[in-house]
């Protein structure tokens, strides 16, 4: 049973959508005057994520995700830059979408601007009019926020409790501070459309209501963002949309988790401000997508150096793992390995191992299906592949049929499920080849070098000069170079 952390009631409950088999989503989008930075990066990847998961258990989603191509923001930058808002607007809608097909996000199914549904906005604003929730000053519109009675549902915040401040503006036109702008007034210089109240163009709130009304209807499914946008736009959107339909808005909240710089809220007055482009010319997609995914939506992330190493040396795991398995001399159909052999072979998997891997898939079902935790779904996958690296290293030259089964399931498994997560997407031991290859690039090192060092090293432990050797060993383990003594002499491995 899929359980959800709902936003609105503070608790887990079980999920199941107003239509059987198909969920309707909206997803709060950019606001498009800017390069999108990883915080952007974590919205998209965590609601990508969830739709991916829906769909692999058999929902049909519909995904909306909106464009805000209007606003006060756009506008001063359009005039920084001495452009048109809507030039700049198209601008980095086409940089949103680079940025996308970069990270191999899954396309919404729908896209609606703004400035595309001037027309719903603003039949919705009139209804709101005709109900008397909001009130006309001048050219400009506000909702009057004490017109409905739970306003603040969502957050948790009372009216009588707040002041006017940082996150509202202050505006003696309005009946109370709280109520907030549904259409304003043009300015000179300022793009404008016609309406019942002159010309003038929306404020941000109301676009989000009448085009997830539009598309998704009165009342659907799941609603998602950030958790800045809980309040004030979110209860905000909450507020029009049951105003002036009278139907509750939305059945399931979902808020994700901020990225974080070092414990602190990314942010460009704190110079801890990095785009989307910036991490990607030094990080692969996967592994800022692991990154994302080592933590549990809800929770806030750490971005760091440390951290993006980590993921990308998890990442090397995965892909090491599918390497050796696909490399297998004679990974053939079941039974054909022992009768090439002419005997049968002992199965080197123990039962624990066996059922590890066999039940992978439930055990991963599970852990998504508790509120999308891809952490704990990421510690599975990563707990099977260390049961598949140490049966494929402890087989025989002629293994038996169960094992090579058993692995090649595993590793079918290990695609299949982290393709949800949207990694392992490239051929791995194409992979693998070309991190060794970076490796000998970033070292100056060759293979000749490599035996030429385990020479040395060699005669230095027949002649007892044990620090020597050591040292000889710590030399390569810097290049990434490990080295291990067995029965049968010295080999040495690239590490990734």
């Amino acid at each position: 049973m899929l359980t959800i952390y709902n936003t609105m009631t503070g608790r887990k409950s079980p999920f199941e959508p107003m239509e059987q088999g198909h969920i309707k989503l909206y997803v709060c989008g950019i606001t498009a005057y800017d390069y999108c930075h990883i915080g952007h990066a974590r919205s998209v990847l965590v609601f990508d994520m969830i739709v991916r998961y829906l769909r692999f258990r058999g929902y049909k989603v519909t995904f909306v995700r909106n464009f805000t191509d209007i606003d006060d923001k756009i506008i001063n930058r359009a005039n920084e830059q001495d452009t048109t808002p809507d030039k700049l607007a198209k601008r980095f809608i086409e940089k949103f979408h680079e940025d996308m097909k970069t990270l191999a996000i899954v396309p919404p199914d729908i896209e609606p601007k703004a400035t595309e549904h001037i027309p719903e906005i603003i039949e919705m604003i009139q209804e709101l009019i005709n109900k008397g929730i909001a009130y006309r000053v001048g050219n400009d519109v506000y909702y009057s926020v004490k017109k409905i009675k739970d306003y603040g549902k969502l957050s948790g915040r009372k009216l009588d409790d707040m002041k006017a401040g940082a996150r509202i503006s202050i505006n003696k036109n309005k009946k109370n501070p709280f109520d907030f702008t549904l259409w304003k007034g043009s300015k000179p210089g300022e793009p404008v459309w016609d309406s019942p109240w002159g010309p003038g163009r929306p404020g941000w709130h109301i676009e989000c209501s009448a085009m997830s009304r539009k598309y998704l209807g009165d009342t659907f499914d799941i609603h998602g963002g950030g958790k800045d946008l809980i309040f004030p736009h979110h209860e905000n959107e909450i507020a029009q949309s049951e105003g002036a339909t009278g139907k509750p808005f939305v059945n399931t909240w979902i808020h994700h988790g901020f990225v974080t710089i070092k414990d602190e809220k990314m942010s460009k007055s704190l110079g801890n401000f990095f785009t989307i482009r910036e991490i990607l010319e030094r990080y692969d997609p996967e592994v800022l997508r692991l990154f994302m995914f080592s933590s549990q939506y809800r929770t806030p992330v750490d971005f760091s150096e440390n951290a993006m190493k980590e993921a990308s040396a998890g990442l090397d795991r995965f892909y090491s793992c599918l390497a050796e398995i696909e490399q297998i001399p004679g990974l053939r159909e079941p039974g054909e390995q022992d009768a090439a052999s002419g005997k049968e072979a002992n199965p080197v998997a123990s039962k624990k191992e066996r059922k590890k891997i066999e039940t992978i898939s439930d055990r991963f079902s599970n852990a998504m299906d508790n509120d999308f935790n891809s952490a704990q779904a990421l510690g599975h996958l990563f707990d099977m592949v260390k049961s598949l690296n140490r049966i494929r290293s402890a087989l025989p030259s002629l293994p038996a049929a169960s094992d090579l089964e058993l692995l090649r399931n595993g590793a079918d498994s290990l695609c299949k499920l982290t393709n949800i997560m949207g990694i392992l997407k490239k051929n791995s031991v194409s992979y693998i080849k070309a991190k060794k290859a970076k490796v000998f690039e970033e070292s100056g090192m060759d293979r000749a070098d490599i035996e030429k060092m385990l020479e040395q090293r060699s005669a230095a432990r027949k002649q007892k000069e044990w620090a020597r050797a050591d040292e000889i060993r710590n030399e390569l383990l810097a290049q990434n170079i490990e080295i291990k003594d067995d029965a049968l002499g010295t080999t040495w491995t690239v590490r990734i």
